[in-house]
């Protein structure tokens, strides 16, 4: 059983946006997608960190749920800044009963635990956000807030015997930007890894890699993994 993570799968089955129109790695990324799961074992986990469908409702995003599904490995979902087909756990959870798609759980204000070994931690995590998001200034803070009252939710709920490890959809750090509010909640419950998605094409040489001021961070973009989901890998200088 391992523990995979990836991001942006940008899925547009049954709607008008495909990211092939981007041209490069995204040319034929379903197929791209198909392929890079098949170093997942139906035992395994991956999580997935947001903007997961183009759908602007859920309806219109069930065939990319179904896709999403019938990928092997069980599936830990959280929100990005497109998933507009997201309104609240409870009808999703209920979708995805109702159309038979198996396999996905929901990372929202609460965590999942995950064993390998000798390491028993903790999947916590949310959506994150970016300032330079709305450059206007407005509802900045309010949506910061509510995101860090969701990420210490999470980290609240996990045993504190378990090691923590995060999952966002916004990355902490970019280029010059430091997202102080959700590196202070990561830094107070001993968080000391980090992934998150978000970054596409040339901003990727932007992203934050790599140790910082005592936390690993690692993206997982789809188009910078090449589609292939990134092995979680632990030790116990990671855990502690």
């Amino acid at each position: 059983m391992a523990l995979f993570a990836i991001g942006d799968l940008h899925l547009s089955l049954a709607s008008e946006k495909p990211m092939d129109v981007f041209g490069g790695g995204w040319e034929g990324y379903v197929d791209k997608i198909k392929l890079g799961f098949e170093r997942v074992a139906p035992d395994d986990t991956v999580i997935l960190c947001g903007d997961l469908s183009w759908g602007m409702t859920i309806n219109e995003s069930l065939a990319d749920f179904r896709f999403i599904g019938e990928l092997p490995g069980k599936k830990i979902i959280l929100k990005g800044n497109h998933d507009y087909w997201f309104e609240t756990v409870a009808k999703a959870k209920k979708f995805f009963e109702q159309n038979d798609i198996p396999n996905i759980e929901i990372l929202n204000n609460n965590h999942f635990i995950y064993d390998e070994g000798a390491a028993r931690v903790a999947i916590c995590g949310t959506r994150g956000w970016l300032y330079d998001e709305n450059m206007d200034g407005t509802h900045n803070g309010k949506i910061m807030a509510r995101e860090v009252i969701r990420l210490e939710a999470s980290l609240k709920s996990a045993p504190p015997d378990a090691g923590k490890i995060c999952f966002f959809h916004y990355p902490p750090r970019f280029k010059n930007y430091v997202c102080a509010d959700i590196i202070a909640v990561m830094e107070q419950y001993g968080v000391k890894r980090c992934w998150y998605g978000h970054i596409h094409g040339a901003a990727h040489r932007f992203a934050v890699t790599g140790t910082a001021d005592g936390i690993e961070y690692n993206m997982v973009s789809a188009d910078y993994l090449k589609f292939i989901p990134q092995r979680v890998c632990f030790s116990q200088t990671h855990m502690l």
